[in-house]
């Protein structure tokens, strides 16, 4: 599943949200760390706005940086083709029902980080949740990663 028969170009994936600055970032980064050179992976919103803190700090505690990271329009990728476009928030797939250029479009929500609530420990615990749950459906899609250096599974 999402990958090209034969081509010496990996196959091309943009995750979609609607801020891009949780769920969509959080898929990207996990693709090009956990599957590096075996996908191409983007991110954008159709709402952009800033990255969720939250995000950057679950994302760091499993050793992926998103310093410099920043939400992206996906007006930004306009004219580029993707083998893939996923939306990964019920919101992006209703205001994104067509993606020129894209091809297999695929669906899963997940919460939205920016809903967390509560004292920052709260906040960061929720936020591990949705993470966790990006990585696994990422992990069971695509098999766990083969090189032995990337991302830790947090334990609960």
């Amino acid at each position: 599943m999402f990958q090209k028969e034969s081509s010496a170009v990996p196959p091309t994936v943009l995750f979609v949200c609607t801020h891009n600055s949780g769920r969509s970032q959080m898929a990207e980064a996990y693709v090009k760390s956990l599957y590096p050179g075996r996908f191409q992976a983007f991110s954008a919103g159709t709402e952009p706005t800033a990255l969720n803190p939250a995000v950057a700090a679950v994302m760091a505690e499993e050793g992926i940086d998103l310093t410099g990271h920043k939400s992206k329009n996906v007006s930004e990728f306009a004219g580029r083709e993707f083998d893939y476009v996923v939306t990964v928030c019920d919101q992006a797939q209703e205001a994104c029902p067509y993606f020129p250029g894209g091809g297999k479009r695929w669906h899963r929500g997940f919460a939205d980080p920016s809903r967390c609530s509560g004292e920052w420990s709260e906040v960061l615990a929720c936020v591990r949740r949705i993470r966790d749950e990006i990585r696994n459906w990422l992990v069971g899609l695509w098999g766990e990663p083969a090189r032995q250096d990337g991302p830790r599974t947090r334990k609960p």
